[in-house]
């Protein structure tokens, strides 16, 4: 558990994790098996016990408060208070769930959490709240409790328990617990042992294994079961391990009695022995000539907490242990009126099915957010400098153990502005005059790690009204080993067929990315309908000139099913969101578009589990009245899932969605077939779309921009 403590000898703060007097500390700290160093000043390990557990005596304390007016940067990480209805649960916050579930009788020495989040109050409340008012404040527990899963309403204020309810029928995420020790147990497996042998492997120091979701394919192995397919690697001192893949043996693992259910060997394939190392250590830094610096004396921007205002953009975030950065309440000054566009914006689900039907390859379907957080946090710490620049800003966040025990993880997100040297507009009058305004933009950022992927996710606010959402894919490919050296080598055969060759006897494997976004659009209000504005052909009569023209054709979405929408280059159209309401001053309804760039839709078929999973890629736009409890695309639970789950199941219905509070689910996606460039660690790949204001404002809202700015 980090805390700070303060150091008496050389007369500084520390972070670390230290042992506390309290018998209830210390038999805390041995039950989760924390090795702690003792700090030299036992009044700050005390003081940091008590005010953490919320338990110590009163005049512990109260002495601990004195302490924390002495030294008041101990004071926010342990008395912090929520400043906005949809602020990220606070340290105390997540003590307070903590304590009230312990003390509520439901938990057991089974019992374990797998995810607590922010319950976010309902809507209505959060649009009526003004800052200084009071606002309520609850947190979300899914606890794991052997077979059976729940789920908790706590209320952090009072500390109480408000409700406990059984969720039958679904898997919630893998945890920490989980995945501990399957090296080991899977070692000392003499079947395992004997496929290693069989591949030349004697040292098993050098060899590691993990498991991840399976996905769900209807077999008799899988029901009732909580399962991992676990594969091994092998590497030696630096070397990244994923490129020294294991090939054709998959140990199919019961996470929960935690043991082999089968050893899956489909036969011997060399273990490749090529390098893949790409740290500064190994691989030569080129020459670049000069640094580039970028200086600035002041941000731009000014923030209070997590409310950000800059040029006339001002919105509200928070880092979310479940989703990462949440973007909401988002307002654009339009003349001293201030104009709402966005309640609510997040990263929803990535699902990356890889495209291998082999044995080892075929369950391979990760449904990252749903599936694959194991550590809590969905967020990657970030490098100051590298994964944002100089001048950036940086957040921590707070996530929970499968204990519920807080835990700060540093700089999970950060926010700067950057000039890329792009102009927001210019024009030359005959070439001769020229007028031209410099753009500059505003990124909110967090990148998140699953596996051998890293995903950098951009929220930039532009100064002419748009936000462009971003995602940035690099990390290491996942690769398969095979009996071909080469492509030329493995001719028309099937080393090739299903993946790309990145180095000798290393084939990485063909997939899809896809990121579904929540977008809870609220253009000059909730009120709002869906309008696809189909281009068409028109054909003109015999005596025009022209032949044919295109118009634009507007339409509104009654139902849920008339925007359930693919992108077709064949047949364009604008999507927007539009408030039939609140008119412009040219007569036409305000709105913002959902400007796709690049895409992709699912080349699966329908009776595929993975695409049954996973349903919502079958389009790359969707539209639901707004629910406060549909916040995941492919669904609550997606381990294991049977298919149909999230939206499909909730526009089944067929709802209204015409002048209504609505929200647009966006997919943004991409086939990788893997490159030689791509290795041994692929270059960021950005791909982006705009929520772009149209005929929301009078002109241009970046007209007024300065000369120099």
């Amino acid at each position: 558990m980090p805390v700070l403590f303060w150091n008496m000898h050389h007369r500084r703060f520390l972070e670390n994790t230290v042992p506390l007097s309290e018998a209830r500390a210390i038999s805390f700290f041995k039950n989760h098996r924390v090795k702690v160093p003792p700090p030299d000043d036992k009044l700050a390990c005390l003081c940091v016990g008590a005010l953490s557990f919320r338990g110590g005596p009163q005049v512990i304390r109260s002495i601990c408060f004195s302490f924390l007016g002495i030294f008041p940067a101990l004071w926010p990480l342990y008395a912090a208070d929520a400043q906005h209805p949809l602020d990220a649960l606070t340290v105390p916050e997540f003590w307070a769930t903590y304590e009230a579930m312990k003390a509520s009788g439901k938990l057991d020495a089974a019992s374990r959490f797998a995810g607590i989040t922010l319950h976010e109050p309902p809507k209505a409340e959060v649009l009526r709240w003004k800052p200084g008012e009071p606002f309520r404040r609850e947190s979300l527990a899914i606890i794991k409790q052997g077979r059976r899963t729940f789920e908790a309403t706590v209320d952090v204020a009072h500390q109480k328990l408000i409700s406990w309810q059984e969720i039958k029928g679904v898997e919630p995420i893998l945890i920490a617990d989980e995945t501990e020790g399957i090296d080991e147990k899977i070692k000392a497996d003499p079947n395992w042992q004997a496929a290693m042998r069989k591949r030349g492997i004697t040292d098993f120091d050098t060899v590691g294994c993990g498991g991840n979701s399976p996905g769900y394919f209807g077999t008799p192995e899988e029901q009732g079961r909580r399962l991992q397919r676990v594969t091994c690697s092998e590497g030696r001192g630096f070397q990244q391990r994923g490129a020294h893949p294991i090939e054709g043996l998959i140990v199919v693992w019961d996470s929960e009695e935690q043991k082999i259910i089968r050893i899956i060997d489909t036969g011997v394939v060399p273990v490749p022995r090529g390098k893949a190392e790409y740290d500064t250590d190994t691989i030569p830094s080129r020459e670049v000539p000069g640094p580039i610096s970028v200086q600035q004396p002041f941000h731009g921007f000014r923030f209070s907490g997590n409310q950000v205002s800059w040029q006339n953009w001002n919105f509200h975030f928070r880092i979310d242990p479940k989703l990462g950065v949440v973007v909401t309440n988002v307002t654009y000054n339009d003349h001293g009126n201030s104009r709402s566009v966005l309640y609510e914006g997040s990263l929803a689900e990535i699902y990356v099915p890889y495209m291998d039907p082999a044995e080892g390859w075929y369950h391979t379907t990760f449904m990252d957010l749903g599936e694959g957080n194991i550590w809590g946090s969905v967020a990657s710490v970030l490098e100051p400098g590298a994964d944002c620049p100089e001048n950036a800003v940086y957040f921590d966040s707070v996530v929970a153990t499968s204990h519920g025990i807080p835990q700060r993880w540093p700089r999970t997100a950060c926010l700067f502005e950057r000039e890329s040297g792009a102009f927001a507009w210019r024009h030359s009058a005959g070439g001769l005059q020229t007028d031209s305004r410099r753009q500059r933009d505003l990124v909110l950022r967090m990148v998140t790690t699953f596996g051998n992927y890293d995903y950098g996710v951009d929220w930039t606010f532009l100064q002419n009204g748009s936000i462009r959402i971003g995602v940035g894919a690099t990390g290491t490919v996942e690769v398969k080993a095979v009996r071909s050296r080469t492509a030329a080598e493995a001719g028309e055969g099937r080393d090739g067929r299903y993946g790309h060759f990145v180095a000798d006897n290393t084939v990485a494997v063909n997939h899809d990315h896809f990121f579904c976004f929540r977008l809870d659009l609220d253009i000059d209000g909730t009120q709002n309908s869906f309008v696809k504005e189909e281009l068409k052909t028109q054909m003109l009569p015999a005596d025009n000139p022209r032949r044919s023209v295109w118009i634009a054709e507007p339409k509104v979405a009654k139902v849920e099913a008339e925007a359930q929408l693919q992108m077709m280059m064949e047949q364009p159209a604008l999507w927007r969101v539009i408030n039939p309401q609140v008119k412009g001053p040219l007569g036409y309804p305000v709105s913002y578009q959902i400007a796709p760039e690049h895409n992709a839709i699912s080349l699966m078929t329908e009776d595929d589990y993975p695409q049954r999973r996973a349903a919502f890629i079958a389009h790359n736009l969707w539209v639901t009245p707004y629910h406060e409890n549909e916040l995941y695309p492919a669904g609550d639970y997606p381990t294991q899932s049977h298919g149909g789950d999230g939206l499909p199941a909730w526009t089944k219905g067929n709802r209204s969605i015409e002048n209504t509070d609505i929200v647009v689910w966006y997919t943004l996606g991409f086939h990788h077939v893997p490159r030689q460039e791509d290795w041994p660690i692929m270059p960021a790949a950005w791909h982006e779309f705009e929520l772009r204001p149209f005929d929301f404002f009078a002109r241009n809202p970046a007209v007024d921009l300065p000369k120099n700015h």
